[in-house]
């Protein structure tokens, strides 16, 4: 039976791909829980503007993203914290306060865009990747300095 898949199914394909699957799997797994709708003429023609739709959403806020890691490129954010000797800071500075630091220039960024591999414990200056687009990423300076 040929299917269009609106769903990602890891051992079939990606949304919109239209793939060949037994008739039992298509009728009991796929098509009650939505994830697949049965390849007719009608169906593939609705399908299509679902997809054209879905990539010019796709464009769009790629450009958007493009646009707002261009202007995060420009930015660069201080932090003051308490240190002590060998300046080891005191607890960490997280995403969390990255993101509350963008925000409060401006930018409208979730703290789970802000790519940490470890709090930052030390001070010094700090290059933060934000990803912003699953194929767009910015670079926001971060100053960790003693208050």
């Amino acid at each position: 039976m040929k299917i269009i898949l609106t769903a990602d199914v890891d051992t079939l394909g990606g949304a919109g791909d239209v793939v060949d699957v037994k008739d039992g799997y298509a009728r009991n797994f796929l098509l009650p829980r939505q994830m697949a709708l049965i390849a007719n003429k009608s169906n593939m023609a609705v399908y299509e503007t679902v997809r054209q739709q879905r990539e010019a959403q796709q464009t769009r806020e790629q450009r958007e993203a493009e646009t707002l890691a261009e202007a995060l490129g420009k930015v660069s954010c201080n932090v003051a914290v308490t240190a002590g000797e060998g300046d080891r800071i005191f607890g960490s500075v997280t995403a969390q306060q990255i993101a509350d630091l963008l925000k409060e220039q401006g930018f409208e960024i979730d703290r789970r865009t802000v790519q940490l591999d470890e709090p930052i414990r030390a001070l010094g200056v700090y290059d933060v990747l934000i990803r912003l687009h699953s194929e767009v990423e910015a670079t926001v300076k971060v100053w960790v300095v003693k208050e």
